[in-house]
């Protein structure tokens, strides 16, 4: 049996002294596309930066490619995209500039042969081959999510994170990105991803996990959407705020290294 990609078990979070997640046990294997779903503040966004070692837990452990959560955990080998670019604005970078930090890792600050092709690439992969030069600063919201989904394809990554991709991009943009992912996930990535609902990830999905009040009510088949949200074009891509507390480290060069 081949060593799971993600790990936890017993996972607890307190934050504020609130408890946020409770006895959280997941197993991710390579290859599989994991949806992880609930409402506002079900615990989603802080699950996934507990797994990355963003948010310190409290309870449990995690292992990443059967490595310790920690300095051994092979941390160029994973793509994360969070939800929010806080303070963005004041990130005086090109998109190809931030693209390409996305190849530095641990105490290597020269980017690897063939950075400039690769970057370039991943740009054109979420539509922004033309705006390569163009300051982040400059950009709209959804135009700099889109940079840090490049950031985090560049890496060609084993394992791809992604919180709420789609929100704020448009339809055409979502298409192309969905179509990259599955590319990466036919080439054996292993994807985790929040969603709202499922909506144009559905095909990808192998596997969907609810969270409700910090804990896991569903681990199985995805679940079928029901209501308004059921048709199969319905447009999502109206913002949710999130009461989960926000990501306090930086912005658009986001590190899961501890």
């Amino acid at each position: 049996m081949s060593t799971p990609v993600i790990e936890a078990t017993g996972l607890g979070v307190t934050l504020g002294g609130q408890p946020i997640l409770d006895g959280i046990d997941l197993v991710v294997p390579a290859g599989e596309v994991l949806a992880l779903l609930g409402a506002n503040g079900s615990g989603k966004s802080t699950l996934v930066r507990s797994l990355l070692g963003v948010v310190t837990r409290t309870a449990g452990d995690v292992r990443l490619f059967g490595a310790p959560l920690g300095p051994s955990a092979p941390w160029d080998r994973i793509g994360y995209v969070p939800q929010r670019l806080p303070a963005a604005a004041g990130v005086p970078a090109t998109a190809y500039e931030v693209v390409t930090s996305g190849l530095l890792h641990g105490r290597t600050l020269r980017p690897p042969r063939g950075h400039k092709r690769r970057a370039l690439a991943a740009l054109a992969d979420v539509g922004l081959a033309d705006r390569a030069s163009q300051r982040v600063q400059e950009m709209s919201g959804g135009q700099q999510q889109r940079v840090l989904i490049a950031r985090a394809l560049v890496r060609d990554p084993d394992l791809l994170v992604l919180d709420e991709p789609t929100s704020g991009i448009d339809i055409p943009t979502q298409a192309t990105f969905v179509d990259t992912v599955s590319r990466l996930h036919d080439a054996g990535t292993t994807v985790v991803v929040i969603l709202h609902e499922l909506g144009p990830f559905a095909p990808l999905i192998d596997r969907a996990v609810v969270l409700r009040h910090g804990r896991v009510a569903h681990d199985g088949p995805p679940p079928r959407a029901r209501g308004e949200h059921a048709g199969q074009w319905h447009d999502h891509t109206h913002a949710h705020p999130d009461p989960e507390p926000p990501h306090t480290g930086p912005s658009l060069s986001v590190e899961v290294n501890p």
